[in-house]
């Protein structure tokens, strides 16, 4: 379900970081999220825990592990806690209530699994515990799903040291594939120990309380008779049993079986039993309608009357139980050893449609729910159980009614009670649903904004952007210096006049790609394109001290990329000119529709005229652009003094190289 993989997501991003997560989902190739009770095929599941393992650089039962204990948290987190804390008073009895916890959580919240699997459609594993004489225990874990055992030592761990204060190490002492009625399944076997964990101020209190004290010198006063100290020890120690003890010692024991303040020996409970059974059989089949009595070979000795009455056949004592039966949990043979082994785990039950009176065929199958209690004296086993009934819809389904249960049978308040929860849970569902659409809809809303920022920010400085977006007055800036750019190409008109529009379209756009790529490799911003002129600025609209060293690279590179774009009507290469000036300029923002970040002084006007004066395939620069370069480690030329359309006599230069970048570097090649 979602609630497993939203832990994983929560895991990750919480102790790397949502980049990490980011990664690992892309790599994995899953959405971001997930919906609570919606299901989702195993793999995805394990295909993050496999990138996982290789991102973080991991082993996998290391990652399992990990998940475990964080997977502890995140339930308790999740609403959880009182439910895990109340399934039982020690480690053996909490382990041993797992599968009844899952069977409740499967009936009230439509197979919502909980614990060490990755579910789908109710194919949970099996836990079975046993305890051995030297206070350890054995965990036995059944599962179809192979290589997930690393996370039960991680939730048991967590749970064992926040719910009983102890620490626990598991190691796996035997590993098997067991041929069950639905397959293979993974039989995992786990020795369990513990020690237990008391923090150092926890010790001195307990240690150096008055009433441990005055306890202690009472046993002094008071020696206690050797043979009911003996019992009283026994006692302890089989009740601690349970709870796989470790040892304890001397005067620990003295004071677990001494009571404060009293000085009195606590003594174990005995039930008392009466010598004949005061029911008759009639009344205790009426009583508890719902169980059955079968021996070692599956023979019905007895059966309640309701499920007489649904099954009919069962009024015939001495048939095989496995003839009108199928268990559907835990998934074992239905044989008695089977049973035995898992004496322990709530068993469903599920009538078998070929047995069934014709006026049940058409119906749903009845499913019965309870627990096996072994009778030694007798041989039999006693199956006390109730019909799994989740919903009204189920109970009309199957034409029963509340009268058909026992007044006393909670599933009549569960039945009533889960119909509510449902309906809320389903109510839950859409809202978590449109959550998600809402959270896909803001993300591709997001990325819209991204492209169209990107779009406004090539067009106009991003600060302008940001100011007109807000509907602010963009304030013209004064830039006293600055360095400007201007290329043309050369025979422009004369190409024009024997192309067709769309070859010069396409000549263009093929060189105006190169130049953009350009600008960003060395920082400077594209003013405009008029035709065929291409300008760009340096240090406007960000001032830089080395705005002439920028332009200079991007007149290199552009020499260089022009000979990459063809002329459409000789197939060589097309040339440019490129003409630069260094100056003062005033830049603001012009127009409302459509507006444009333009450059206004004389030295736009320069610029252009180095332009227009210059020699193909040739870098024009002005004296003020010389000066600025001149220091600067690039090689240049003088021309001399020209004559200059409107400025008269100008003295001017060609740059040729930067003495110390290479082609590459120019060009921003890797």
């Amino acid at each position: 379900y979602g609630f497993i993989n939203t832990c994983l997501k929560s895991l990750v991003v919480e102790k790397y970081g949502e980049e990490t997560w980011e990664k690992l989902r892309l790599q994995a190739g899953v959405q971001d999220s997930f919906l609570t009770f919606e299901v989702y095929q195993d793999e995805i599941t394990m295909q993050l825990v496999d990138k996982a393992c290789k991102i973080l650089g991991v082993p996998a039962d290391m990652v399992l592990r990990e998940f475990g204990a964080y997977f502890f948290e995140f339930c308790k987190r999740s609403g959880y806690d009182h439910m895990l804390r109340t399934l039982g008073g020690n480690l053996y009895e909490f382990i041993e209530n797992l599968d009844s916890l899952h069977s409740y959580l499967s009936l009230s919240y439509q197979a919502i699994l909980f614990l060490f699997v990755f579910p789908q459609e109710m194919n949970a594993p099996s836990f079975r515990v046993e305890k051995n004489e030297d206070g350890s225990m054995h965990l036995h874990y059944y599962s179809d799903r192979r290589g997930l055992c690393h996370i039960v030592p991680g939730i048991i761990g967590a749970a064992a040291l926040d719910f009983f204060n102890i620490e626990i190490s598991m190691e796996i002492v035997n590993q098997t594939e067991e041929e069950e009625r639905t397959g293979k399944k993974e039989h995992i076997v786990f020795l369990v120990t513990q020690n237990p964990v008391f923090s150092y101020k926890e010790r001195k209190t307990f240690s150096s309380s008055p009433q441990y004290l005055a306890d202690c010198g009472k046993q002094i006063e008071n020696p206690l008779n050797t043979e009911d100290l003996e019992k009283a020890k026994n006692t302890i120690r089989d009740r601690g049993s349970s709870v796989c003890p470790v040892k304890k010692s001397h005067w620990k024991t003295i004071r677990g079986i001494i009571t404060l303040g009293k000085g009195k020996l606590l003594r174990g409970f005995d039930p008392v039993y009466p010598k004949s059974l005061w029911i008759d059989a009639k009344t205790f089949c009426n009583g508890l309608p719902f169980h059955m009595v079968f021996d070692k070979e599956l023979r019905v000795k007895q059966a309640g009357v309701s499920i007489q009455k649904i099954v009919p056949g069962l009024q015939t004592m001495g048939i095989c139980l496995d003839h009108y039966f199928s268990i559907v949990h835990p998934e074992v043979p239905f044989t008695i050893s089977s049973i035995q082994k898992f004496i322990n785990s709530q068993f469903v039950f599920q009538t078998r449609r070929e047995m069934m009176p014709e006026s049940w065929k058409q119906r749903p199958m009845l499913e019965l729910r309870g627990q096996m209690i072994w009778m030694e004296s007798l041989q039999c086993m006693l199956y006390l159980c109730s019909p799994l009934l989740r919903t009204l819809h189920e109970l009309e389904e199957r034409q029963m009614h509340i009268a058909d249960i026992a007044p006393h049978d909670v599933t009549r308040d569960l039945i009533l009670l889960n119909q509510q929860r449902l309906a809320e849970m389903e109510l839950s569902n859409q809202l978590e649903r449109k959550k998600e659409e809402l959270r896909v809809l803001s993300k591709h809303l997001e990325d819209e904004k991204k492209k169209t920022e990107a779009l406004l920010y090539a067009m106009l400085p991003q600060h302008v952007a940001n100011q007109l977006k807000e509907g602010k007055r963009v304030e013209a800036g004064e830039f006293k210096e600055c360095t400007i750019l201007f290329s043309d190409v050369v025979t422009f008109t004369n190409i024009c006049a024997q192309c067709e529009p769309i070859q010069i379209v396409l000549m263009l756009n093929s060189m105006y790609l190169r130049f953009d790529r350009l600008t960003t490799v060395h920082d400077v911003y594209k003013v405009e394109t008029i035709g065929d002129a291409y300008m760009v600025v340096g240090g406007v609209p960000v001032p830089v001290p080395t705005h002439a060293e920028r332009v200079a690279n991007f007149a290199l590179g552009i020499i260089i990329a022009a000979k990459g774009v063809q002329n459409p009507v000789s197939g060589n290469p097309i040339q440019i000119r490129v003409g630069i000036h260094t100056g003062p300029v005033l830049a603001g923002v012009v127009g409302e529709k459509m507006p444009r970040y333009c450059l206004f002084g004389d030295t736009v006007n320069i610029a252009s005229r180095m332009e227009s004066h210059g020699v193909p395939s040739k870098i024009h620069l002005s004296s003020s652009a010389y000066q600025c370069l001149k220091y600067k480690n690039f090689e240049m030329t003088e021309r001399g003094e020209i004559e200059v359309k409107g400025k008269g006599k100008m003295y001017t230069y060609f740059l040729i190289r930067n003495k110390t970048a290479t082609e590459n570097e120019i060009m921003g090649r890797p």
